[in-house]
C-alpha cells in the first residue's frame, strides 16, 4: 500500500512540476505543441541549423514540437518528413510517418518519402520508454540513437547535420566516437529548457563526411 501512495504522490508532485514549469506555459501561450521546442529554437539561435528550403528528416517526432518549428524555418520550399511510433496530429508542410523506424518497413517508408532529394538536417528527440532502471533505460536509449544516427548517414548530403538527444552513461563515449568520425564537428549543447537534472544532452554533428 505505501508503495501505491508513494508512487501516486510522485506523480502528482511530476505532474505540479509540469504545469509550473515555465517552458510548459510559455509553449500554451506561444502555440507549440511541446515545451521540446524552446530546445531546438534555443540550438537553432545559437548554431543557426535551420534555413529556408532544407529537406528535414524528424524522429520521434510526435506531438510535433520540433516538426512545427522546422516547418516554419523551411517554408514553402523545403521539405519535412516525420516520424514516430505514436500518432500525431497533422501539420502543414509536415509529410508523417507513423510506425516504430526501428522496423524495416517504417525505415523504408521513410526512405521513400526522401527519394532522391538528399536530406540537409536530421532530427531525433527520441527517447525510450524510462522504466526507470537504468540497467534497462540506457541501452534502449543508446540503441535508437544509434540507429537514428545510422539512418542519417543513408540520407544525409555531404555537409549535411544531425542533432539528436543522447543519455549520458553507458555507450555515450563510444557513440561520441561515431559521430567524430561521420562529421568534421561535433559539439554538446544542454538548452536551458532541458532539465538540469536530466541526463540529456544533445549532440550535434555538422558537415557530414559522406
Amino acid at each position: 500500500m505505501a508503495r501505491s501512495a508513494h508512487s501516486k504522490k510522485s506523480s502528482a508532485g511530476w505532474l505540479k512540476e509540469h504545469f509550473d514549469d515555465v517552458y510548459v506555459q510559455r509553449s500554451w501561450q506561444d502555440g507549440y505543441r511541446s515545451r521540446a521546442s524552446y530546445k531546438l529554437l534555443e540550438i537553432d539561435e545559437k548554431d543557426r541549423l535551420l534555413r529556408p528550403g532544407m529537406t528535414i528528416v524528424d524522429l520521434g517526432a510526435a506531438p510535433g514540437g520540433w516538426s512545427q518549428i522546422a516547418a516554419d524555418k523551411v517554408g514553402a520550399q523545403g521539405v519535412v518528413i516525420a516520424s514516430d511510433i505514436l500518432e500525431m496530429d497533422a501539420l502543414a508542410g509536415v509529410h508523417f510517418i507513423q510506425g516504430d523506424f526501428t522496423e524495416e518497413a517504417i525505415l523504408n517508408d521513410i526512405l521513400t518519402a526522401v527519394n532522391d532529394r538528399g536530406v540537409d538536417l536530421v532530427i531525433s528527440d527520441m527517447a525510450p520508454n524510462m522504466s526507470g532502471q537504468s540497467a534497462i533505460d540506457q541501452p534502449s536509449a543508446m540503441y535508437l540513437v544509434e540507429l537514428a544516427l545510422d539512418l542519417a548517414t543513408q540520407v544525409l548530403k555531404p555537409g549535411g547535420d544531425f542533432l539528436a538527444k543522447v543519455f549520458q552513461g553507458e555507450g555515450f563515449d563510444d557513440y561520441l566516437r561515431a559521430m567524430r568520425q561521420a562529421f568534421d564537428k561535433v559539439s554538446t549543447r544542454k538548452p536551458s529548457a532541458s532539465r538540469s537534472r536530466s541526463r540529456e544532452v544533445y549532440l550535434l554533428g555538422r558537415g557530414f563526411r559522406g
